[in-house]
């Protein structure tokens, strides 16, 4: 009886996301579920043309990434997942190390055929963007980062003492119980300290990306990516030092009252070819911030001869 009422909440709580009102991704677009090693990936798809793989971070689903598919779908096909234990993906115990991460998504790439993909990333999705782009630097031809460092790289152990990034060290037996049925309350905190001006992160989205996140599942899910980061910084500089640092065309965008040039200062630590770029008016959501800003950098970049 009880599984029956916890599916039911289950049930419950993904409507009451799908209900608020957060802008879908257009009709080009259809959704798939993705089986990788330990996981089931929530994708959506669409459109035709160079490929262009869209990673999100915490707090957030693939669905931050909407003014930016909806843009590049007119002539790429743009492949939007919800990462492991995020949004409409799978809930695992195990495999948040981001070079794990980064398989799923090579395995995302596999069942859509594309062999060669450009990468946009912002916040976690950096961490496993750069996991992937090391492992498989073929297959990424361009690659986007956005606001958000990535371990192991540059000056990490520095970056992590910010009083600021509390929740990378947040922890123990009960944390998981601190937060159940307070999901609201805590991610408030990072929407509300991280950007520029918390207004610009409407209700309609706290109230979308909150549901998600209540879950079964998925704050210990959070949680996990946030533990694996001391492991994904061994991993790292084990990539750097075995292969040396990315050769494809790197652009570290920051947020003007976020990580600014910050992020193409790290970045140069580990890629060759690094461009950098400020988004204006905005902190560290920059797709809700300023989405006609952030699309017109990005693009430029990934279409450039």
């Amino acid at each position: 009886m009880f599984a029956r009422i916890a599916a039911f909440a289950a049930l419950l709580l993904t409507a009451q996301a799908a209900e608020a009102e957060v802008k879908p991704f257009p009709p080009a677009f259809q959704t798939r579920e993705i089986q990788t090693e330990g996981a089931t990936i929530h994708v959506r798809v669409g459109g035709s043309g160079p490929a262009v793989l869209m990673l999100h971070g915490y707090g957030e689903t693939g669905d931050m990434w909407e003014p930016l598919a909806a843009e590049m779908v007119k002539d790429h096909t743009v492949i939007v997942p919800d990462l492991r234990g995020m949004g409409l993906s799978s809930h695992p115990q195990a495999g948040y190390d981001k070079k794990t991460q980064a398989d799923d998504m090579a395995a995302v790439l596999n069942a859509m055929n594309v062999q060669n993909t450009s990468l946009v990333t912002h916040d976690i999705g950096n961490m496993v963007g750069f996991a992937l782009a090391a492992q498989y630097p073929d297959r990424v031809s361009r690659f986007v980062l956005i606001d958000a460092p990535v371990p192991g790289v540059g000056p990490w152990e520095e970056i992590v003492k910010n009083p600021l990034l509390w929740h990378f060290r947040f922890g123990g037996p009960d944390m998981e119980r601190l937060v159940a049925g307070r999901e609201r309350i805590y991610l408030d905190r990072f929407w509300n300290e991280f950007s520029a001006d918390p207004s610009h992160f409407d209700e309609a989205s706290r109230e979308h990306y909150a549901a998600l996140y209540a879950l079964p599942g998925a704050m210990h899910s959070g949680f996990a990516q946030f533990a694996a980061f001391d492991q994904d910084a061994l991993d790292n500089r084990a990539f750097l030092a075995s292969a040396g640092t990315l050769k494809m065309p790197v652009l570290a965008i920051g947020g003007e009252k976020s990580f600014g040039l910050q992020m193409a200062a790290v970045m140069r630590f580990a890629a060759d070819d690094v461009a950098e770029g400020v988004i204006p008016d905005s902190g560290h959501w920059i797709m809700e911030e300023n989405p006609s800003a952030t699309v017109q950098m990005v693009t430029g970049f990934l279409d450039r001869p």
